[in-house]
């Protein structure tokens, strides 16, 4: 059976004047077409050729080779393309626009800007939509990790508290501002770690690792940025938190330590307040 909005894997069952048509083989009513202009060069009926099936503007299935931004039951930070009195259209890699209806818009959006959406079935009309109602598509009463797990994240939006995340697809959590220290945009996608769980559901994440599984990376990028930087970097157990962060993206707790696992390895010394490389 074919799976919308997904990649499928199907036979090349014969070959048309508008294209090949791909299926199981058994049923004929779940065959599909992929127009000519995606046929590959060189191919043999039987063979198996894995293709993305969508609906055309008519609302039939039709395969593609084309990679889309986004696939059924997932999110993605994708750009209007243009409105009209239905709703927005976005530009999902495809011939045919992904449909946003104006209920389904968190906000008004705006021809040319981006927004984070999931995209799914809409059981009323059966076709794709997508939603910039995110939060209606996560769920935090049965979570899926535990602390100190890596786990997959999407930046949502940023506020005053801190960067808002979409963990494994389907979770909500947080990361605190002053704990981050890459430059982040919603739509990002990046690993990160369980910090905390909250008994109220609530989860606190980090996009570094923890403990002392963080020392030794940032001690190796501190000792990359010696080297990049002459041997020598104006830094110090008493500079500013922020001058440390503006330089190697890292906490001064981190950096403490970094200084003091390199300093024990006698890579580097330490004189008037300068680091230097040994």
């Amino acid at each position: 059976m074919l799976q919308i909005g997904q990649y499928n894997t199907l036979r090349i069952l014969r070959d048309t004047q508008v294209g090949l048509f791909l299926g199981d083989g058994v049923n004929e009513e779940h065959d599909v077409l992929l127009p000519n202009k995606y046929v590959p060069k060189e191919f043999h009926i039987d063979d198996d050729i894995t293709v993305f099936v969508y609906l055309d503007h008519e609302e039939r299935p039709v395969a593609t080779t084309i990679k889309p931004y986004v696939k059924l039951n997932e999110f993605s930070h994708l750009k209007v393309n243009y409105k009209n009195e239905f709703g927005a259209f976005l530009d999902w890699g495809l011939e045919k626009d992904l449909f946003v209806p104006f209920k389904e818009q968190a906000r008004p959006m705006e021809i040319g800007k981006r927004y984070l959406i999931y995209c799914f079935m809409d059981e009323k009309t059966n076709r794709m939509v997508a939603s910039s109602k995110t939060k209606q598509f996560l769920d935090n009463d049965e979570l899926t990790f535990e602390e100190g797990e890596e786990v997959g994240l999407i930046v949502s939006h940023i506020t005053e508290a801190g960067i808002n995340v979409i963990i494994n697809e389907h979770h909500r959590g947080l990361a605190y501002k002053n704990e981050v220290y890459e430059d982040i945009k919603p739509g990002m996608r990046m690993n990160g770690y369980i910090k905390t769980i909250r008994p109220d559901g609530k989860v606190d994440v980090s996009l570094r690792k923890l403990g002392f599984d963080a020392i030794e990376p940032s001690s190796q990028q501190l000792l990359d940025e010696l080297k990049a930087n002459r041997g020598f970097l104006g830094l110090n157990d008493k500079s500013h938190p922020e001058d440390i962060k503006t330089v190697l993206k890292m906490s001064k707790k981190v950096f403490k330590k970094a200084v003091g696992s390199l300093y024990r390895q006698e890579l580097i010394e330490i004189k008037e307040d300068v680091i230097y490389l040994l």
